[in-house]
C-alpha cells in the first residue's frame, strides 16, 4: 500500500522544474491515424519500434519526468527483450498508464460525451501497479457549442473523474485528472474561460465528495484559449493571463501541479502559450508547478523523421530530444524562438 506522503512525492517528482510528461497513450485507432499520415502500416511491431525509439532517446530524461503508456505498450518488450516499462525506469522516468475506456455518447444528451471504464477498474489498477506503473490518467471531454456544455454533462464526467481518482489512490497510484474543454469551434477566449471555470469547479467539488487527497494527484486541463475557428484568436500573452486568472479562482493550492495538454494546438502555439502561462504565473505567484503533458506536440516531428524505418532512429531521436528541450524551457517560462535553432 502506498500512503499519502508517497503519492505526494510521486506527484511532485512528475512536475519537477524543467520537466514534464510525454503522453504516449494513443489508442490503436489513434495510432492508425498517426501512421497513416506518414504512410506506415500500424502493426504491433511498428508501434513497438516507434515507441521504443522515443523511450530510448539519450538525454530525454533531462526534460521528461514521466510517460503515459497505453495498455498494449505497458506489456511490450523492446527489440532487445527489455520490457519497455523497464527502459523508462532505468532512465529515472516514471511510467504511468491510461486507464479509461474512451468516450461514448452521453445518454439523454444531444451530442455530448461521457468517458467509460469504471467497471472493473479496481482490478485493472492493481494489475498495472504490479506491472510497474506509478500513476494513471483518465480523460473527460467537454465541448463548447450553441447549447453545450450542459451542466448534466459536466457533472456526469466530473463524478466519473472523481471515482477514478479515489480508486487510483486506493491502489497506490497517482491519478492525473484530465477534464478537457475542447478548442473545437469559433468561440472566443472568454467563452472558454467561463466553461473551464465551471468545469473545474464541478470537478473539485466531486473530488472533495470522494475524499481524494489533493496532494497526491495532478490536474491535466486545457489552457484557456480561443476556439480553433475563432476570428482574431487571442495571443499567447492573453492566454497566459486568462489561464492563470481562471485557475487561481478554482484550483486548490494543495494540488502540487498542473500538466497542461496541448489540445489540438500547433506545436509552436502550444509552446508559446505554455511559456506565457509560466511567465504570468511567476508574476502572479501561482501556488502550483505548471508543467506539460503533451502527445502530438512532442511527437509530430520525430514521427515524420522516423517514417517507419529503423535506419531513421537517430534523426528521429534528435527531433524528439529537441522538442522535449524547448518544451522543458517553456515549462519554466524560459523559452524563446531562438531555442528552435
Amino acid at each position: 500500500m502506498v500512503y499519502g506522503n508517497e503519492l505526494a512525492d510521486i506527484a511532485r517528482d512528475l512536475v519537477v522544474k524543467g520537466k514534464g510528461i510525454l503522453a504516449a497513450d494513443e489508442s490503436s485507432p489513434t495510432m492508425q491515424k498517426r501512421f497513416d499520415s506518414i504512410g506506415v502500416e500500424s502493426t504491433l511491431g511498428n508501434r513497438r519500434d516507434y515507441r521504443e525509439m522515443l523511450f530510448k532517446t539519450e538525454g530525454s530524461n533531462e526534460f521528461i519526468s514521466g510517460v503515459i503508456l497505453y495498455d498494449e505498450t505497458v506489456r511490450q518488450s523492446g527489440s532487445d527483450g527489455e520490457p519497455l516499462i523497464e527502459t523508462l525506469q532505468n532512465q529515472g522516468i516514471i511510467p504511468g498508464i491510461k486507464v479509461d475506456k474512451s468516450t461514448k455518447p452521453l445518454a439523454g444528451s444531444d451530442g455530448e460525451l461521457v468517458t467509460e471504464g469504471l467497471d472493473g477498474l479496481r482490478q485493472r489498477l492493481m494489475e498495472y501497479r504490479e506491472l510497474g506503473a506509478k500513476f494513471t490518467k483518465w480523460r473527460a471531454v467537454i465541448s463548447i457549442g450553441d447549447s453545450t456544455p450542459t451542466l448534466y454533462c459536466i457533472r456526469t464526467n466530473a463524478q466519473a473523474l472523481a471515482r477514478y481518482a479515489v480508486l487510483s489512490q486506493e491502489a497506490g497510484l497517482v491519478p492525473i485528472v484530465e477534464p478537457e474543454v475542447l478548442m473545437d469551434g469559433n468561440h472566443d477566449i472568454d467563452r472558454c474561460f467561463s466553461v473551464t471555470e465551471l468545469t473545474l469547479r464541478e470537478v473539485f467539488y466531486e473530488l472533495s465528495l470522494q475524499c481524494v487527497r489533493l496532494e497526491g494527484m495532478l490536474l491535466k486541463p486545457n489552457m484557456v484559449i480561443s476556439g480553433k475557428s475563432a476570428i482574431n484568436r487571442a495571443p499567447a500573452g492573453v492566454v497566459g493571463k486568462k489561464t492563470i486568472t481562471c485557475f487561481k479562482r478554482v484550483v486548490p493550492a494543495a494540488v502540487p501541479g498542473i500538466v497542461f495538454l496541448s489540445g489540438g494546438q500547433g506545436d509552436d502555439e502550444a509552446i508559446d502559450n505554455l511559456n506565457s502561462i509560466n511567465k504570468v504565473a511567476n508574476c502572479m505567484g501561482a501556488p502550483w508547478e505548471l508543467s506539460f503533458s503533451f502527445g502530438r506536440g512532442l511527437q509530430a516531428l520525430p514521427l515524420k523523421a522516423w517514417k517507419g524505418d529503423t535506419r531513421n532512429f537517430a534523426v528521429a531521436q534528435r527531433a524528439y530530444y529537441s522538442r522535449a528541450k524547448v518544451t522543458g524551457l517553456a515549462r519554466d517560462g524560459r523559452y524563446s524562438s531562438n531555442d528552435n535553432e
